[in-house]
């Protein structure tokens, strides 16, 4: 049995094109049975007994004085028109 070289190229391209597809889509399901296996046994567990720490405060512009506020409003306005073609 004689093949041509171009049958012999498709030949190989099928087989190394299986080879990978094979490979990664076993490479994905392996990904996801340990990713399931490590969320379910060794995931971290909530402990009930521990206070979740308090959501921080927005700073209050009413703190900063009027001033102080102007000069950064002006920065900012410079900076932006600098930077901006």
């Amino acid at each position: 049995m004689q093949s041509t070289l171009t049958q012999q190229g498709l030949d190989l391209l099928i087989f190394g094109m299986g080879t990978v597809f094979v490979f990664l889509t076993l490479l994905v399901v392996c990904v996801t049975v340990m990713s399931t296996f490590i969320n379910k046994f060794l995931g971290e567990e909530e402990v009930a007994n521990e206070p979740k720490p308090a959501p921080k405060k927005a700073a209050n512009s009413a703190n900063v004085d009027p001033k102080v506020l102007a000069v950064i409003q002006q920065a900012i306005y410079q900076h932006r028109a600098k930077t901006q073609p």
